[in-house]
């Protein structure tokens, strides 16, 4: 284990408790091995933005994790433009009892995806889509979640077309409410753990 690795576990342990948390060893060792892999990976396909591991734990890791809290039990969702694998691949690791739709256009990036779901052990609870949602026919899930999509705004409408009745948990700051109240969204707004301008947007399409 490096020093980063190291950093990285310290900071899922010193702040877990904020998210209401408390991990398993067996689920840090996993979170850790795809910190590991995204950072092996991310100078060549750009996953997140580069960060200290302190960073990557907190805003990436946990924040993803804190979604899991609105999913019942042996819940059942689709995460659109996943890229890095965010929030699905913490909340998977979190939560045996949730199956996840990975949905990833980029052909690069879904391979990643494959390999993390592989490295964490998560093949037999998630699939790799390699499509843009629109080309998609909506799974078998209670939930859809998206963390950072791109022209997120834009394709709003779209998703919650596509979504039809599934739940809602989608990231994002005070113009993603702005934009859900306009789409007519009945909605709750979550304030992230150790934020002050990040929500969850817990909704109903």
């Amino acid at each position: 284990m490096n020093n980063l690795q190291r950093q990285f576990i310290r900071a899922l342990e010193s702040n877990e408790k904020d998210f209401g948390l408390s991990l398993s060893a067996e689920k840090i060792f996993n979170l850790t091995k795809y910190y590991e892999l995204v950072q092996k990976h991310n100078d060549l396909l750009h996953l997140v933005a580069p960060s200290p591991p302190e960073i990557f734990a907190v805003r990436h890791v946990l924040e993803s994790i804190f979604a899991e809290k609105f999913l019942p039990k042996n819940a059942r969702f689709a995460d659109i433009g996943t890229g890095a694998g965010l929030p699905a691949v913490p909340c998977l690791i979190a939560r045996k009892d949730t199956h996840g739709f990975l949905i990833e256009s980029k052909l690069k990036k879904a391979s990643f995806l494959r390999e993390v779901l592989t490295e964490c052990k998560l093949e037999n609870r998630a699939e790799i889509l390699n499509r843009q949602f629109e080309e998609l026919e909506l799974p078998d899930v209670d939930f859809v979640t998206c963390r950072a999509l791109d022209k997120f705004a834009e394709k709003l409408p779209r998703i919650l077309k596509w979504s039809k009745s599934c739940g809602l948990l989608f990231f994002g700051g005070d113009n993603l409410g702005e934009n859900l109240e306009k789409l007519g969204a009945k909605f709750e707004r979550k304030l992230i753990p150790q934020s002050e301008q990040r929500f969850l947007f817990v909704a109903e399409n």
